[in-house]
């Protein structure tokens, strides 16, 4: 009988590549002949299978690229699955407890992009996960503050006078509406790499054309592919066509011309040619400038005569515009001849990002219904909370502090709302903004009260006598609201009404048939508002739960039962008998 021990090592490498990692940790352990087993190639490959996403500090990219003995592949993957059981620890402790979140997902947020597959894995749980909503909700909270935080650094760079291209400046905004999905720098330059390649193999003799040609090449194929514009105008304001991931992913590829522009440069870029956004009032064209020592038709000039550019619309054409033309419409909107030169040069890339902005201001404006959570448009509030942030970190020239301020009652009431995890960001990047000013305080004095209530338990609101007869609801049921129909869950309740009197005196709660003395409840309504509501108001047959609802829920429950028509509890620490 051949023993395991006996057999060819190029056998024992294939099992030890089905076996999982950490039990290969073990075996190494108490059998010299596994340990002494091609240990580089076995590591990298676990490095490869077992994690997607690496922090940047890993160069994981280049590791890859060596010769697999000059890396310690095995101490990597060490590493890496120790962070994984120390986020895995961190996000248990989050779903079993309200008290000391905040904390707990600065801990996950420390690991950067490490943390990024172990999120992503509990976010995708099965349906039948005993806590599947809080799992959800809360992997997928923390991963989008860590999306934030890399997007916002982007934009602080640009602040500081780094460099940062137009591509990676506005993928920035992406990563406030990614969520699970497919997006962020490194999934965005692998597409444009791909059209880049395609491009080239579509024309055997691209390598040879001049860069006038080769840019009318790259814009003709984008076009014809559906890759940049528009194919029905009517959807020109739809949110999704201010994404350059939502741009490349989609079945119609629909985009705004600023995201259009910086596609065609992106991948005008990655094939030699060099080309810029142009903001042109109302519009934005590429501007493709010829190499050092040469038009743009290839032939040699002198380097110290001034170079003519080129000017395209890739959201429109792959023809060359003029530009003639240009100042033309430029007399005929009023700009005096001294200005052109400025607004027909290149933009900057704090100008394009302040210009994306803006255009995802305008389109939510424009458009403002509700969108379904988990479809494929952005949503709406993340969308918005990105541009503000922009804004905040990029200001318009000469806007002072002012201008600036009156988006913080927008931020703050997000902060609260929905993005609590990002409240690190708060303390390190709009603080020292307003130093000195009203703003710090009132920024200082927010977060320390969320703070504070953070790491405060909860405190306890036991059922017994009294309530039993005057709390008729429990938390976790769901109802609709009598006046406004709105669909909400209950997730918490006093035996009467517990707010100030001037809030009272304002929502005529003493108006209400039961007036102030009756049971009021926290409830989470599907448009993600918190609301207050009297018990008189609650009808307690409200239907099908809607996907919204049910997708936020886990901010407050474990799962829904389909039994008793409820939210399964997550927050007994609080309401321990509900």
């Amino acid at each position: 009988m051949t023993l395991l021990h006996d057999l060819p090592s190029e056998i024992l490498f294939q099992i030890l590549l089905c076996v999982p990692p950490p039990s290969v940790l073990a075996i190494q352990q108490v059998c010299r002949k596994f340990d002494d087993l091609a240990q580089p190639l076995l590591w990298r490959s676990h490095c490869r299978t077992q994690f997607s996403y690496w922090r940047p500090e890993h160069n994981i990219a280049t590791k890859l690229a060596q010769n697999a003995s000059r890396v310690n592949w095995k101490d990597l993957f060490r590493t890496r699955h120790l962070a994984d059981r120390a986020i895995s620890d961190e996000l248990e402790e989050i779903l079993s407890s309200q008290t000391g979140r905040i904390e707990r997902s600065e801990r996950i947020l420390a690991h950067d992009y490490d943390a990024k597959d172990t999120l992503l894995r509990n976010f995708h749980v099965n349906d039948d996960c005993e806590d599947v909503l809080a799992r959800r909700y809360y992997s997928d909270s923390v991963l989008s503050g860590l999306h934030r935080a890399i997007a916002i650094g982007e934009w602080t760079k640009i602040r500081d006078g780094q460099p940062v291209s137009f591509e990676r400046a506005l993928v920035a905004f992406d990563h406030f509406v990614l969520c699970d999905r497919e997006g962020d720098f490194d999934e965005v330059a692998a597409r444009l790499d791909h059209i880049a390649k395609s491009v080239q193999l579509e024309d055997p003799e691209f390598s040879e054309a001049a860069p006038r040609h080769k840019a009318k090449l790259i814009a003709g194929y984008l076009r014809r592919n559906g890759i940049t514009g528009l194919a029905d105008d009517t959807q020109y304001h739809n949110l999704r066509n201010n994404f350059i991931s939502r741009a490349l992913q989609s079945c119609d590829h629909a985009s705004l011309p600023l995201i259009s522009v910086v596609i065609f440069c992106a991948v005008s870029k990655r094939l030699g040619v060099e080309a810029e956004p142009c903001g042109f009032p109302f519009h934005v064209y590429a501007i493709v400038k010829p190499p050092v020592g040469h038009d743009l038709d290839g032939r040699p000039v002198n380097d110290t005569l001034e170079q003519q550019w080129s000017y395209m619309d890739p959201f429109t054409s792959d023809r060359e515009v003029f530009r003639s033309d240009l100042e033309v419409q430029l007399k005929r909107m009023g700009v005096p001849a001294a200005d052109h030169n400025s607004l027909l040069g290149v933009s900057s890339v704090a100008d394009m990002v302040r210009r994306a902005s803006r255009n995802i201001i305008g389109s939510i404006q424009t458009n403002s219904h509700v969108t379904s959570i988990g479809s494929f448009d952005p949503e709406p509030d993340s969308a918005f909370y990105g541009a503000l942030w922009a804004l905040l970190i990029l200001p318009e020239p000469h806007s002072g502090l002012f201008q600036r301020a009156r988006f913080l009652p927008y931020i703050l009431e997000y902060l609260e709302r929905q993005f609590v995890f990002d409240i690190g960001l708060i303390e390190r990047i709009l603080l020292p903004i307003f130093e000195g000013t009203p703003h710090w305080q009132q920024l200082h004095d927010a977060v320390r009260v969320m703070r504070a209530g953070d790491s405060i338990p909860k405190q306890i609101k036991s059922r017994n006598a009294e309530t039993a007869n005057s709390v008729r609801f429990k938390v976790g049921q769901i109802f609709r609201h009598k006046r406004y129909n709105y669909q909400a869950v209950i997730a918490g309740w006093d035996v009467e009404c517990a707010q100030s009197e001037n809030w009272m005196f304002q929502m005529g709660v003493d108006r209400l048939s039961r007036g102030r003395h009756q049971s009021f409840y926290h409830v989470l309504v599907e448009d993600k508002s918190v609301r207050y509501v009297a018990e008189e108001n609650i009808d307690s047959t409200p239907g099908p739960v809607g996907t919204n609802l049910m997708s936020l829920a886990g901010r407050h429950f474990k799962r829904w039962d389909d039994v008793s028509k409820t939210f399964v509890s997550n927050i007994r620490d609080e309401y321990p008998n509900d």
